[in-house]
Parts: structure tokens; sequence; C-alpha cells
């Protein structure tokens, strides 16, 4: 399973939302790039790089930002925030995105889910953002009414390169992952997927390795991560990297 270190950009800056709230901010640093090198120096098999200017806007506002760090690193990086248009899409990975995040676009709009994934086929991934299983979307600012297993299920049939489930309400609580969330998505799809939200120490890393084995193939680290809470290396041991 691999350990995916998150990067959340606001004004060109690394931080951290707890449980989405922009007024909840931890700032991490004033160079994104140079905490790419690290987690890559480190052994981070990939990156997680997420626009929160974009998410909120609904377009990407974090461009330079992406640009260098995707120049400067040699591992993947999925990138995702503000994804709402196929050029937005096609922009990212032109950058150097090795998969671009879909999440309120792909639920407002299943028929662009779809163009998006046959024109960049394996290259996108379908974002899961939820509370209590139900979805959120706009930088989880609006509910919605449709179910994270639902939709997991109707687009288990496309070509994309992964489900990225998160639950809101766990994300920056350092808590715990939703284990029952993770294991019903996991269980309504054929696509693999990651886990986000509340991974705070090697126990939960086991936990999401034991729960759908072949299923579960990634875990997204933030907060526990920038904390110091969990080391990267003993994060990679518990994932049996």
């Amino acid at each position: 399973m691999e350990i995916i270190p998150a990067i959340d950009l606001r004004g060109g800056r690394v931080v951290r939302w707890i449980q989405g709230d922009p007024s909840r901010e931890t700032r991490y640093g004033h160079d994104p790039t140079a905490v790419a090198r690290e987690w890559e120096r480190r052994g981070a098999p990939r990156l997680h790089l997420v626009d929160l200017d974009g998410a909120l806007a609904g377009a990407p506002g974090n461009l330079p930002a992406l640009r260098e760090i995707l120049r400067a690193i040699h591992i993947p990086a999925q990138v995702g925030g503000g994804l709402r248009s196929l050029e937005a899409v096609r922009a990212v990975l032109e950058l150097g995105a090795a998969v671009a995040v879909l999440g309120t676009a792909a639920i407002q709009d299943p028929g662009f889910l779809e163009e998006a994934c046959r024109a960049f086929p394996g290259r996108v991934a379908l974002g899961l953002d939820a509370r209590s299983g139900v979805l959120a979307t706009s930088g989880w600012t609006e509910a919605t009414s449709v179910r994270a297993t639902d939709l997991a299920r109707q687009t288990s049939d496309l070509p994309l390169a992964v489900i990225i489930y998160t639950d809101i309400q766990r994300d920056g609580m350092l808590q715990g992952p939703d284990l029952e969330g993770l294991a019903a998505v996991a269980a309504s799809t054929r696509i693999p997927v990651i886990a986000s939200g509340g991974i705070a120490s090697a126990r939960d890393i086991q936990a999401l390795r034991a729960l759908a084995p072949g299923r579960i193939v990634g875990a997204i680290v933030g907060k526990a991560l920038y904390d110091g809470r969990l080391s990267l290396e003993a994060a990679l041991v518990a994932a049996g990297a």
C-alpha cells in the first residue's frame, strides 16, 4: 500500500485545514517545492497535491506553484482542486501531473467525468469527499444527496486510475480513518481506492492495509506528518513498503 504525503496549496504556500475549514488553517511552509523534494528524498512513492484556491474558486489558482513542484520531483503526483473543465484537466496533466483528480465536476456532471476519462484514460481519479457517507462539493462547502457508494458503483466501468475517498469529518482531526465507509466504497467498485482523512498512526495504516487487501491501495497522510505525530519512515514500514 502506498503512503502518499499531501501538499495542500493556498496562495502558493503549504497549509492544512481542519475538516476543510479555511478559518482553521495552519501554515507549514512558504516553499512548497522544497517540501515536495523532502518527501521524495525520504521515500514517498507519490504525492497528493491539492489546489485549495482552485477548489473554492472553481478554476485552478496555484498553477505556478504546481508547475515548479512537478518540474522538481521525479515521483508521480496526483493533482486536484478546481478541475471543472477539460481544459483545466489538460493543463495540470501537461504540467506533469500523473493523475488529475475530479470531484465537484464529476458529481455535478457525470457526463463530464466520462468525457475526461475518454480523453485521458487511466489518468483521471474520482475524488469522493463525504460527510457520513454523503458527498460534498465546491471545496466541501456544499452538501449533496449523493452517497459515495452509489457514485463509486455507477462509475465502476470507467477507465479511472483510482478513487480517492475522504471522510471530511475526520480530515485533520487525527482520530483515525473511516474504516466502515472505506470498506463500503471498496466493495462498491472494481476501481482501486485510496484512503484519506484522519490517518494519525502506524496502527491506522496497518488497519487500512488489512481492511480490503488489493482494493485499498494507498493512504494520503497530511497533518500527522506535518505535526510530527507520524514519521514518513514509520508510515512506509506500516504499509509494507
